[in-house]
């Protein structure tokens, strides 16, 4: 394990000033753009939003979003911020329009039941919820359409898909891993359930629920590996925040769970490894950034063998040429702006790794001048000789207002060939498009954005996801449902031609060709 890496990183110093132009046209920069570069205010204690009951409401409502009553992370007492869009309104730059909108309907139209996470499969898009997930059907992207939805309760709804297997991951502790009877159950209590769920989607419209596996501290997101023979896809599980009263989540936690799915018996999937990933216990926090106990989202390049972890309070690198077996082979940290390791995204060559950081949790409001432009931003790596070597910071760039959860989730690869563009979900902040073909200098070139849920109180939404996929741009929006953008820009066109049968951004395919 190779750790000689861990070091601070000082911000980089970009300063400017936002206009109201941006709400009106293109707004390209090169790299994070803020008024300036201050430390946010610390947490305050006297906050209603952080009693007791609103700490326990946070963490059922999933993801990262309790740590927004951490000290450091609520960011509801900075100086305030004016959005430049009032409720019920949107903007976006030039090239980039929306063109269809599915509203959350029937089980999963409450606001309590988060849309989340995203996968493909020929025609249809599968967008998981935190009662379950919708199956869309995306033949006409201007008209899509939903045909079918599955009912299974069960936050935080990650789904991936390989061939006609959906993997569904479960981080809320229930009574028993069925879909029809189980209701919430205290983690402490050890008959409680929570880990994968296993569906066969060969009739996308019928999906039928086969399996399911229980892995220690649940399943907070889940990546695929598929086997080099193709008679298996492997899971790999990551979970966090044990705790000792938990029988199922006993502290340390340094590791994650491998599931193996026999492609053609995914009845008799089962963990096979649980391999310890931070034997000298991770960040110990306190430092600026998270503890590291358990991994947040991994994403695999099975192409190439490999794999990037975004792990609280580190960013790894993967052997995964032995899928049963994966070894990190490089960790780093960023002790002065990264409070979260969230997400990571490859380039197509496997030469860079964009990691986010999921400051305060996803329910705060972190995009404005007063937090800054490096904190709760993107930090892009280039992979040298099998070592991580920072090169710059990316943050949306318009300033949000503070009713709006904003900082950077999930996106992934526009496959423009012979560059490197990402498209990403910002929450409230929106969509937004950025070049970083140059690692340090990367330069927005498209984005969406609707005004705050309330003007007067922070409420969760916004896209919790982003993808590029077959021409189109879906958001699965916490709140406002299934999105589907047209960006038409002569730097992203060369894409359109790319044609996937199969999406899951959480296991990245090569476009090479």
């Amino acid at each position: 394990m190779h750790l000689q890496r861990r070091r601070a990183r000082t911000p980089l110093r970009r300063t400017a000033l936002l206009s109201s132009v941006a709400a009106l046209g293109l707004l390209a920069t090169a790299g994070p753009v803020m008024a300036h570069e201050e430390e946010s205010a610390t947490a305050s204690q006297a906050d209603p939003r952080c009693t007791d009951a609103e700490k326990k409401k946070l963490a059922k409502a999933g993801d990262n979003f309790a740590a927004g009553c951490l000290p450091g992370q609520d960011f509801r007492k900075v100086a305030p911020s004016q959005g430049q869009l009032q409720p019920g309104q949107s903007a976006s730059s030039t090239n980039m329009k929306l063109v269809a909108n599915v509203p959350k309907q029937g089980a999963f139209a409450e606001s309590s039941a988060y849309n989340s996470d995203l996968a493909f499969k020929g025609d249809y898009a599968f967008a998981g919820n935190y009662n379950g997930f919708t199956v869309l059907d995306i033949k006409n992207p201007k008209k899509p359409r939903a045909v079918t939805q599955f009912l299974c309760p069960g936050g935080q709804g990650d789904v991936s898909i390989s061939g006609d297997i959906l993997v569904f991951s479960v981080d809320s502790s229930r009574s028993s891993s069925s879909c029809a009877d189980s209701t919430p159950q205290p983690a402490t209590e050890k008959s409680s359930w929570e880990g994968l769920r296993i569906f066969d989607i060969s009739d996308p419209t019928r999906p039928e629920y086969v399996s399911a596996i229980e892995t220690d501290c649940g399943s907070h997101t889940n990546s695929l590996a598929p086997s080099k023979d193709g008679r298996s896809v492997y899971v790999y599980v990551s979970s966090y925040s044990p705790r000792a009263d938990f029988p199922d989540c006993q502290p340390a936690h340094d590791k994650i769970s491998v599931v193996k799915i026999p492609a053609g018996a995914p009845r008799d999937a089962k963990v096979v490894n649980e391999p310890v990933l931070f034997p000298e216990g991770g960040n110990p926090g306190s430092n600026g950034s998270s503890t590291t106990s358990g991994c947040h989202d991994i994403t695999t390049y099975p192409a190439k063998d490999v794999a990037a972890g975004a792990c609280m309070g580190d960013g790894v690198l993967l052997d995964i040429a032995d899928r049963e077996n994966p070894k990190v082979t490089e960790t780093v940290r960023d002790t002065t702006n990264f409070a979260f390791w969230h997400s990571a995204t490859f380039n197509n060559a496997g030469t860079k790794v964009v990691f986010t950081d999921e400051l305060g949790g996803g329910g705060s409001p972190t995009c404005n001048p007063a937090v800054g432009s490096t904190k709760g931003a993107n930090g892009i790596y280039d992979i040298v000789a099998g070592q991580l070597e920072f090169r710059s910071y990316y943050k949306m760039p318009r300033t949000q207002a503070d009713t709006e959860n904003c900082v950077a989730h999930n996106g992934s690869l526009i496959p423009v060939e012979g560059k490197d563009v990402m498209v990403q979900a910002w929450y409230q902040g929106g969509t937004s498009v950025f070049d970083f073909t140059n690692s340090s200098k990367p330069t927005e070139i498209g984005w969406f954005d609707r005004g705050p849920l309330s003007a007067t109180a922070l409420q969760l939404g916004g896209s919790w996801s982003s993808y590029y996929y077959n021409g189109y741009i879906y958001s699965n929006d916490i709140q406002k449902g299934f999105d589907v953008f047209e960006l038409r820009d002569k730097r992203t066109d060369p894409a359109r031609k790319v044609r996937m049968t199969e999406l899951n951004p959480q296991a990245q395919t090569s476009f090479d060709g």
